[in-house]
């Protein structure tokens, strides 16, 4: 009886709902120590992405997406001669999940274009690394350049590196056909973190670092001395971060999104006696 019943409830829901596909291409970027910029193209790599929508009516809709994209930063690329001297960078791929409620202002059914908005709930991983003065990739966490883990900085603790994060944006839609929208948005992310670029606080002891992470953990915690203009390694307590303000990463681009069936509002105009099948939504 309990299958019976929950064939009963699911049946209906998959046979006329209205569920689409959604294919995301564009590029990410990121706020941080190493990049203050609120929204630049500057140093931004592609992205893309794929997901499942269900339009609850011609306004709202619940998504469910994954996407990829990368992230990264150079001190190089600074405008500012001090950040310049400390010589800092980083690179991370950044892979999420995340199930968004969207509100489109008009009703696709009736008009071609509408503005939207959209928010939710994200699962993400990153995992920052740099390249050594030889080229070679160096993931940065386990070498603990602001003392994570080390017993000399109690309160400086192993950040995770797969965390929640808030989304939320908004573009404007184009109804292409009956079964096809293109759009294009702007997707920011709230963190709870200060280590997407491995940069958060102050620096540690050079010796206390050396004798527990090793040398390449001093290189990579400050790189001032590979160039011209730059100093020898901080005094411990330097400031290298600003922990007060967490870091941000952001995709920007198109999406398509494809109806897969005719779902519950064709239906319903059927049952009304309407001959022709009304616009999609999406």
């Amino acid at each position: 009886m309990k299958r019976i019943f929950l064939v009963g409830i699911l049946f209906p829901l998959l046979t006329h709902a209205q569920w689409n596909v959604n294919l995301y291409g564009g590029f990410s970027n990121y706020v941080g120590d190493l990049k203050s910029t609120r929204y630049t193209t500057s140093q931004s790599h592609g992205a893309f992405g794929a997901g499942l929508q269900y339009d609850l009516s011609g306004h709202f809709s619940l998504l469910s997406n994954l996407s990829y994209g990368r992230i990264s930063a150079a001190d190089a690329q600074s405008k500012q001669a001090d950040l310049r001297a400390r010589n800092l960078s980083f690179e991370s791929v950044i892979t999420e999940w995340n199930v968004l409620f969207e509100y489109n202002l008009l009703d696709l059914r009736v008009h071609r274009v509408t503005p939207y908005v959209f928010g939710g709930v994200a699962l993400f991983h990153f995992n920052p690394y740099a390249y050594d003065t030889l080229g070679h990739k160096v993931y940065l966490r386990p070498l603990s350049t602001e003392g994570e883990g080390l017993s000399q900085y109690p309160g400086r603790k192993p950040y995770a590196t797969t965390q929640l994060s808030i989304p939320f944006g908004g573009g404007i839609k184009f109804r292409v056909s009956d079964r096809v929208v293109v759009a294009y948005e702007i997707n920011l992310r709230k963190t709870f973190t200060d280590n997407l670029d491995d940069v958060s606080t102050r620096y540690v002891d050079q010796n206390t670092l050396l004798a527990a992470r090793g040398g390449e953990a001093v290189e990579m915690a400050y790189r001032g001395n590979e160039v011209t203009d730059g100093k020898p390694y901080p005094a411990a307590g330097t400031i290298r971060g600003n922990p007060k303000q967490k870091d941000w990463y952001y995709m920007s681009g198109l999406r398509v999104t494809i109806a897969l069936n005719d779902g519950a509002w064709q239906l319903m105009h059927r049952r009304n006696g309407v001959i022709d099948c009304p616009k999609r939504v999406y």
